[in-house]
């Protein structure tokens, strides 16, 4: 996997930790009692619920390391040492679109923080990296597969 840091606050590394934790402890094991269970059943070569419950088994695995790796490379920002008058990791940054004329906001966040129900995108969607480091009354032009959007920022804020 990349060796890049991840951006991510308390709260979203917490999180992270706790679904590995439900996982490991919890998910891992009813997986491991389906595999005893039908291990008992007799002949593993046809057993369909033994080979279900290994690949249950895998599956969950590569989502446990994929997890162990994200938190390997967490940088817990503290948004006390961040620049307040520019769009950073943890922002709630009002938005005009220019060329929808309508305003949008959003919260600027790391994995396992995003919830597009409720406008809060990743630092590294194209969102988030085309509003980085912007400021106040800058236009933020950001490429997408629909060609391109042009943001003006209007408020940045920290909640």
């Amino acid at each position: 996997m990349a060796d890049e840091r991840i951006p991510i606050s308390r709260e979203g590394y917490e999180k992270l930790k706790a679904d590995l934790d439900r996982m490991q402890n919890g998910e891992m094991i009813e997986v491991a009692k389906r595999i005893a269970t039908a291990r008992e059943m007799g002949d593993l070569s046809e057993n369909a619920e033994y080979h279900a419950a290994r690949e249950d088994q895998g599956m969950l695995q590569a989502r446990i390391d994929a997890l162990k790796d994200k938190l390997a490379r967490a940088n817990i920002v503290d948004r006390a040492n961040l620049p307040s008058d520019a769009v950073v990791f943890g922002a709630t940054v009002r938005v005009k679109d220019l060329d929808a004329n309508e305003e949008e906001t959003y919260i600027l966040v790391g994995p396992g923080e995003e919830d597009y129900e409720q406008n809060k995108i990743l630092t590294t969607s194209p969102i988030g990296q085309g509003l980085l480091g912007k400021k106040i009354n800058e236009i933020a032009e950001i490429k997408v597969p629909r060609g391109t959007m042009r943001y003006k920022v209007l408020k940045i804020s920290f909640t």
